[in-house]
C-alpha cells in the first residue's frame, strides 16, 4: 500500500484552521476525502461533528483499513460511504448522485503529482462544489500544486514541517 497518514500535528493545524474558533463550524458539514488512505482526515471530521464523509480510495486494502477504523470507532454506517475506485470515478458518481461537499480534502500520493492538477481542475468544473465549499489539497512544503485551476484559486498556503497544506475556493 501506498500509504501516508496525514501527521497528527497537520492535521490539528488543518482543523483548527477550518474551524477558527469556532468548533460549531463543522456541525452536519460534508465532506469528500480523497485519496483518503487511513481515513484519518475523514474519520476526525466525524469526530468533530461532521454530518457525512464520503471516501475515496481505491486501492483495495486501504479501503478495507478504512471501513475497519470506523467500526471500530462506533461510526454508524450511514455517516459514510466509502468509493473503492479511483478519484475521478467517484467524483462523478457523487455528481451524478447530487452530492455537494463543504470541504474537500485531497492527499494523493506524493510521488504522483500530476494527480494534484488532474484531480483540483477536475474540481473546478464539478457540481460537488458550492462557492463556500473549502478544498485543501496536502503536499510536499517543496512542490507547488498550483494556484489556480479554472475557477478554483488558492487562498491560503500553510507550511508544517515538511508538508503543506494549500486551501482552495470558488471564484475569488
Amino acid at each position: 500500500m501506498d500509504v501516508r497518514p496525514t501527521a497528527d500535528r497537520l492535521r490539528e493545524t488543518l482543523f483548527n484552521v477550518l474551524c477558527a474558533g469556532d468548533p460549531e463550524r463543522l456541525a452536519g458539514s460534508v465532506w469528500l476525502d480523497l485519496y483518503a488512505g487511513t481515513g484519518a482526515v475523514g474519520i476526525e471530521a466525524l469526530s468533530r461533528g461532521a454530518g457525512k464523509v464520503f471516501f475515496a480510495e481505491s486501492a483495495k486494502a486501504a479501503a478495507e483499513l478504512i471501513a475497519a477504523n470506523l467500526k471500530s470507532l462506533g461510526v454508524a454506517s450511514g455517516g459514510f460511504e466509502i468509493a473503492r475506485v479511483d478519484t475521478a470515478r467517484a467524483l462523478r458518481q457523487w455528481e451524478f448522485a447530487g452530492v455537494v461537499a463543504d470541504f474537500v480534502f485531497l492527499d494523493p500520493p506524493y510521488r504522483l503529482r500530476e494527480e494534484y492538477a488532474r484531480t483540483l481542475g477536475a474540481l473546478a468544473g464539478a457540481k460537488v462544489l458550492r462557492a463556500s465549499s473549502v478544498v485543501i489539497a496536502e503536499h510536499e512544503k517543496r512542490f507547488d500544486p498550483g494556484a489556480d485551476f479554472g475557477a478554483l484559486r488558492r487562498y491560503r498556503k500553510l507550511e508544517q514541517g515538511d508538508a503543506a497544506l494549500s486551501f482552495y475556493r470558488l471564484g475569488l
